[in-house]
């Protein structure tokens, strides 16, 4: 099977690529390289495709296959969940072996044209064959071809494996936390009626600058600079915003700089400690739809829900067909990167992000009066020092380079998310970043002078607050008796209190998504070895859910 990214191309060659003939097959002339052996290629190919270790679930990059010789033999070999992905980064290269591999007919194998850079790649590997499709990327190099653009290939290849371990480690967030998402989303229903919409709060913020707020080790010189003058300390005489997460709340507020929006993520309880401290110092409130319910009392100010779909489920379907699913936004796994997105999402100017470091140093995790750095001097005596060594120094720290060029500490959890930012964001024109210790997120880099002096450029604009669009309880309490009807059906059916046949029971199963998403067999779109209906361990660990879901829904 063919597939090309419909995208364009600067890879024109002035000279076209040459066939020359072997003892068995083609050689191919171009750009002064001899792509193919001349004596024998098929048999070079075939020895390269016989000396491989072939294991299930694998997708083979081959890079430039020009006539596809040793593939049908490696077809052979492979199971039916492991796939061949040709690619080829000259146009007339492509042609050439677009010919050769249309003689394969194998659903197994598809060519595209990587002319066109690797995010479309990626894309195209990711909806063709969804997540955790495979467990392992390997290279197959079986041309000199590669070496025409080796360095496209291998970021290719090695943006493949990162896409892998990060399906593969969701699946695993997704195992341990995805019943909570699911129990938190539930029982955050009830407050639809009354959330604040985003076009509302983007009529508030208009084309005024803002400043993204992180809660990283650099953001207290960018509020040391700000705290001193008098304007920053009301929202109504500020010339910019501020859009911070909830961690950073605390450095805020000891220097007495109110934020215009807070971000809040997480599902579980850790994160109420960072509303420790703030009676009496309201500030509208953005809090996912699975996040922890009791996060919608900490400040007592206005509310605004905002989804991300943390794995595709018809309950979201079902919400946004009822025209209950408020904004959504990609799930991006970090407060930082939600509220750097929420942030464009609301304002139409510059926006400048601190604190978002992605690192730490010896003995500085997050910014000062932080909960971290709060407990950190809580702790501190003569026998506990403030450095953290068995933190600092752990299994998998490293050293990085930071924006400034100094060395500064990280991990691969930190550095997957810089890489995920850079992912989402680098091709923002108006997304800056403010120079200091942290990772590069591959934004222009401006000096603190410089990016005050953006912040004081534009003034927002007064527009009248929008009205946001009024949910009625009555839409939410139909929404839920209608997933109660359908739990009772699928729990009668079960129980064997309803005859059902698998035709009927399937897809009810599907519908009811939310209760076996979390299962680690399911967790990530793994395709079922068999209909849902058929697997009697399947079927019994919903049960026992049915229950659970009832009893929060009612």
């Amino acid at each position: 099977m063919i597939d090309s990214p419909t995208l364009t191309s600067n890879t024109f060659s002035e000279d076209a690529p040459r066939q020359l003939p072997a003892r068995r097959g083609f050689s191919v002339f171009y750009k002064n390289k001899t792509l193919l052996s001349r004596i024998d290629p098929i048999a070079q190919a075939e020895r390269l495709v016989a000396s491989l270790s072939v294991s299930g679930k694998t997708l083979y990059v081959c890079p430039s296959p020009l006539y596809a010789y040793g593939l049908a033999s490696l077809l052979e070999r492979l199971d039916a969940d492991s796939a061949i992905l040709c690619v080829e980064a000259d146009e007339q290269l492509f042609a050439l072996a677009h010919e050769a591999l249309g003689a394969l007919h194998d659903s197994r194998v598809c060519l595209v044209f990587a002319g066109c850079g690797v995010a479309p790649l990626r894309a195209f590997v990711k909806k063709r064959w969804g997540s955790r499709a495979f467990q392992c990327v390997h290279t197959l190099r079986l041309t000199v071809g590669w070496q025409l653009f080796p360095a496209l290939y291998e970021e290719l290849v090695v943006a493949l494996r990162r896409d892998l371990l990060t399906d593969l480690s969701n699946a695993m967030t997704l195992t341990r936390l995805g019943r909570l998402y699911i129990r938190n989303a539930i029982r955050n229903l009830p407050f639809l009626a009354h959330s604040l919409s985003f076009d509302a709060i983007a009529t508030r913020f208009g084309a005024a600058p803002v400043l993204v707020l992180g809660a990283g080790p650099s953001l207290d010189p960018v509020l040391d600079r700000l705290a001193p003058d008098p304007a920053v300390h009301a929202r109504e005489t500020r010339p910019f915003r501020i859009v911070c997460v909830d961690t950073s709340l605390g450095a805020l507020r000891a220097r007495d700089i109110p934020p215009d929006l807070v971000v809040a993520l997480e599902s579980q309880h850790w994160n109420l400690r960072d509303f420790v401290g703030l009676g009496g110092w309201n500030a509208p409130l953005a809090m996912d739809l699975s996040a922890l319910p009791a996060t919608k009392d900490t400040l007592g100010s206005e509310l605004a829900l905002f989804a991300t779909e943390w794995t595709p489920l018809r309950f979201f379907t079902r919400l946004k067909a009822a025209g209950l699913m408020p904004e959504t936004f990609p799930p991006l796994g970090s407060v930082g990167l939600s509220a750097t997105a929420i942030a464009l999402r609301v304002s139409t100017g510059p926006l400048i992000v601190a604190g978002l470091d992605f690192s730490f140093t010896l003995d500085h995790y997050h910014a000062r009066d932080t909960p971290s750095h709060r407990e950190l001097l809580r702790r501190q005596s003569r026998l506990n020092s403030p450095i953290n060594a068995a933190a600092a120094f752990r299994a998998g720290t490293f050293i990085a380079c930071s924006k400034s060029g100094l060395p500064t500490r990280s991990d691969p959890a930190l550095n997957t998310y810089r890489n995920l930012f850079e992912d989402e964001f680098s091709g923002e024109a108006r997304l800056y970043d403010i120079e200091g210790p942290g990772l590069s997120l591959g934004l222009k880099t401006l000096s603190m002078q410089a990016a005050l002096a953006l912040l004081q450029k534009a003034s927002p604009s007064s527009v009248a607050p929008s009205l946001s669009p009024h949910i009625e309880a009555s839409s939410i309490s139909s929404f839920i008796q209608n997933e109660v009807a359908m739990l009772h059906s699928l729990k009668a059916m079960l129980c064997g209190d309803r005859a059902a046949s698998p035709e009927e029971l399937e897809p009810l199963l599907l519908a009811c998504d939310y209760l076996w998403a979390h299962f680690p067999d399911r967790a990530g779109k793994v395709p079922p070895s068999m209909p849902l209906s058929m697997d009697i361990s399947f079927l019994k660990r919903v049960r026992v859910e049915i229950d659970f879901m009832l009893r929060l829904f009612s």
